[in-house]
């Protein structure tokens, strides 16, 4: 088998190409060609808006991985858009067998902010072409480059005391970013998840104030959380650039889906791939090196 990883020099990607690499040959794709050369993995650079660059990273190809996103631009739904038409459209004329997409939870609620709308149409472009798509939803990936994980790290260790905005009650169910590794890892080729949407979640369903406290346990800091009423997600967006690393273009559309609760309702992936996910903790203690 041979697969595709577009997006593989992002922070799933990055994890998922020398997973993939134990099995089967990958064609490791970025805009600048720049993922590591291994035994298995040929870096290629391409773009997913033009596709020219696309075709000749996909002949050949069995499985292909959009994980490529645009958070950050001014027009990032825009962008996703065509990025997901162009590759529905480049897999189907290179004979792909499968894609494989990697959205995110919630996208069912009629009031779903920019961002989660966004994961939810690139999903729908990719099913409207002609080769089969299995579409696995997360919420809060856990590990270091994820910028919700990053962003509530960062809080932790800089503010002792923080005024939040109520969007810190809302539940979601993070998973580590091994998990969704290997949940990735598994749908290639396997019949069963063809065609089909599944919910990714760990064991633990968190509000984000309980995330962050399980933080600062594990750093040995006890934050002091008011939430407040009047925080905007503009505002909160302009708080978390100032306080975290994460930009203001990242953190309002990520500010603003955390309105949505996201947790997973659908957990035939579990029947279907049997696994022992990590706890929260188990998951924040890797990414953070603690063990």
């Amino acid at each position: 088998m041979r697969a595709a990883v577009l997006g593989a020099t992002g922070f799933v990607g990055r994890a998922l190409v020398p997973t993939l690499a134990e099995r089967m040959d990958v064609v490791a794709v970025s805009r600048a060609g720049d993922a590591p050369a291994a035994e298995r993995v040929q870096p290629v650079a391409a773009d997913a808006l033009q596709p020219q660059s696309l075709r000749r990273s996909l002949d050949g190809v069995d499985v292909v991985y959009h994980l490529v996103h645009s958070l950050g631009q001014a027009n990032f739904g825009d962008v996703d858009r065509r990025a997901a038409t162009n590759v529905a459209a480049e897999a189907a004329r290179a004979g792909v067998k499968q894609i494989v997409f990697l959205g995110g939870l919630g996208d069912d609620d009629p009031h779903l902010s920019d961002h989660l709308r966004s994961r939810a149409e690139t999903a729908r472009l990719l099913t409207e072409g002609e080769v089969p798509v299995t579409t696995l939803r997360a919420a809060v990936v856990v590990g270091r480059g994820s910028a919700a994980f990053d962003t509530v790290v960062a809080l932790v260790d800089r503010l002792p005391v923080m005024v939040a905005p109520r969007w810190v009650a809302m539940p979601t169910q993070p998973i580590a970013l091994a998990d969704v590794v290997a949940y990735l890892r598994d749908v290639a080729g396997h019949a069963d998840t063809v065609g089909e949407t599944f919910d990714l979640g760990g064991p633990d369903v968190l509000t984000y104030r309980q995330m962050i406290e399980h933080i600062g346990e594990l750093r040995g800091r006890r934050p002091c959380i008011l939430e407040v009423p009047v925080l905007s997600p503009r505002l909160s967006s302009y708080w978390l650039h100032v306080i975290t690393p994460v930009r203001a273009g990242v953190a309002r559309p990520l500010v603003e889906g955390l309105r949505n609760p996201t947790v997973a309702k659908d957990t035939r992936i579990q029947e279907l791939l049997p696994r022992e996910l990590l706890s929260f903790d188990a998951a924040a203690r890797q990414a953070l090196s603690l063990d």
